[in-house]
């Protein structure tokens, strides 16, 4: 899967995307945050606050209990304000 980072969440994990294989038994977003979470301080403290960040699968807007398989496209960002 490919897992996208943008704004300060790519400015904490330290880059706009990684590719990585599904951990066996994840299978919703929100099971596969704590993998994301221990890669390293960074991917931690960008995820570490779920309620500032959203999340797309395959470009459509999800949450955590959204479905995610090993060709899917994650994105998480911070929520889109206009003005």
């Amino acid at each position: 899967m490919k897992i996208m980072y943008f704004a300060w969440l790519k400015e904490h994990t330290g880059c706009s995307f990684e590719e990585m294989s599904i951990p066996d038994g994840v299978d919703t977003v929100g099971a596969l945050i704590p993998h994301i979470t221990c890669k390293s301080a960074g991917h931690k403290t960008a995820l570490q606050n779920l309620d500032a960040v959203r999340v797309a699968v395959n470009r459509v807007y999800g949450d955590l209990a959204t479905p995610i398989g090993d060709r899917d496209e994650i994105a998480f960002f911070p929520p889109v304000t206009g003005g």
